[in-house]
């Protein structure tokens, strides 16, 4: 394998390697510290993130507030402290080596409040801003006034083209790297387009030269781009590095960072990592965000399927094949079914799934009274943690805060289940861990594959790095 050299990054050498960031609580300040004591780059997550109480203990995420709007700004008041204890933390943790990045996601609400509080109150401790899901224009506008580097995700050269044009150009010396997600192996949520095939992965390394090619026209030659998505292995990537066609290249890793020790995700997605086969981890598209994300193919992630195949249109009133009357609700409320769908909705309420919920697209779908209730409690007990959500209407926007459309049934709170799933504990967390969204990189079925994690071996995060630098 090749030698992997430090690469000056955010203005100071560092090793070419970054953690992916991870929300709610998964990529915190002993991860990221432990990766920048390595001598990359660590990333605390600052999408609600945890802050302690005065024992050390995680403060409950706990919502008082009785309107959304309310609930909303505990949830930015808990995502700064978070934000502030995490960058504390990883910044004892680094002792001073390598850098600390902090990741935020964009579509998350209120997320410039987010970034500005957490800055503020950690200033100094945070080198780099990393953001993607949207277009961050002001991003840069946030590190010039903290005077902070900044690394915008982008997954083409068409997207960093307008970022530049409209917003980055005016902040050209605060520029660390330009982060590729791939759209199709990277885990969380992706940058796939409606012109892109969510079934066919297209070659990365056309892609990442075409952004290479974008910023030179820019001058942007030395200005790192950081491949995120599908890295594991640097032998497989051996083309990539110290390739003057493609400039300097640094490699994100997001999953492999879940499986360390110092990593605090829960010992049942831990033991979950080690047994999954390839194929195991999908794309889908049940995210509040609209965005396809990438998550291990579990409980939750079957029931979300089942739930949007168990689905018919409807009109209110008779309207070419909808013509078979059908009544919704406890007090049956007529709506016109096509008479073949009324045979399948029969055959789901024989099994069961009784209850009609409306979708925004003129479909119902049928699913039980338990369901039902547990959707509607997630829908009225929002907190507004994104500046638009599908699943409950909410919209950060004044002055109706509401997306205008009706609340999608077919998705679900990404607040609650990323939660669950970060803070699963007790006897129940394996049947917790299913029946959450656990999400992942496209190559996380190679834990099982890879001899490094033979035995139930866990690395610690400098192991794993060293591992990185000496190969397979």
């Amino acid at each position: 394998m090749k030698a992997i050299n430090t690469l000056r990054m955010g203005g100071v050498d560092v090793l070419p390697l970054v953690e992916g960031g991870k929300g709610i609580s998964v990529s915190n300040g002993v991860s990221a510290g432990a990766w920048a004591a390595a001598g990359g780059a660590g990333t605390v997550s600052i999408v609600n993130a945890d802050s302690y109480d005065e024992n050390g203990q995680p403060v409950p995420q706990v919502y008082k507030g009785r309107t959304r709007r309310e609930r909303h700004e505990e949830l930015v008041q808990y995502a700064i402290a978070g934000g502030i204890a995490q960058a504390r933390i990883a910044h004892e943790v680094a002792g001073g080596r390598g850098r600390i990045h902090a990741n935020i996601l964009w579509e998350m609400g209120s997320a410039e409040r987010v970034i500005t509080g957490v800055l503020e109150g950690a200033s100094g401790l945070i080198h780099g801003l990393t953001c993607g899901a949207g277009m961050p224009y002001r991003l840069a506008d946030i590190a010039v006034r903290f005077g902070v580097h900044y690394y915008p995700i982008v997954s083409s050269a068409r997207a960093f083209n307008a970022l530049w044009k409209r917003s980055y150009s005016k902040a050209a010396d605060l520029l660390g790297g330009v982060v590729y997600e791939d759209p199709w192996r990277a885990g969380g949520h992706n940058g796939l387009s409606n012109t892109e095939d969510p079934l066919n992965p297209e070659d990365p390394y056309p892609r990442v030269l075409a952004l290479r090619q974008t910023m030179r026209s820019f001058g942007l030659h030395d200005t790192p781009i950081i491949m995120a998505g599908g890295v594991w292995w640097l032998e497989e990537w051996q083309d990539w590095i110290d390739n003057p066609e493609l400039g300097p290249i640094v490699f994100q890793f997001g999953t492999r960072p879940l499986l360390t020790r110092e990593s605090p995700i829960p010992q049942a997605w831990k033991k979950r990592l080690m047994t999954l086969k390839k194929g195991d981890v999908h794309l889908n598209r049940f995210s509040p965000t609209g965005f396809y994300s990438s998550a291990v193919n579990n409980s939750f992630l079957q029931d979300l399927k089942a739930r949007s195949e168990r689905q018919v249109a409807f009109s209110t009133e008779p309207l070419g094949a909808l013509t078979v009357p059908y009544g919704v609700g406890a007090r049956k409320r007529q709506v016109f079914l096509a008479a073949d769908d009324l045979a399948h909705v029969q055959e789901w309420e024989r099994q069961g799934f009784v209850e009609a919920m409306r979708t925004p697209d003129s479909t119902l779908i049928f699913v039980t009274p338990d369901s039902a209730r547990e959707i509607l409690a997630d829908q009225a007990d929002c907190m507004g943690c994104l500046s638009e959500c599908r699943f409950s209407n909410w919209s950060q926007r004044a002055p109706d805060y509401s997306t205008g459309h009706k609340a999608d049934p077919r998705s679900f709170c990404i607040q609650k289940t990323l939660q669950a799933a970060a803070h699963a504990s007790g006897p129940d967390q394996d049947k917790i861990m299913d029946n959450t969204l656990m999400f992942g990189g496209t190559n996380a079925w190679r834990f099982a594959a890879d001899p490094f994690y033979s035995n139930g071996f866990v690395p610690t995060v400098g192991q794993l790095v060293e591992r990185i630098l000496t190969g397979r």
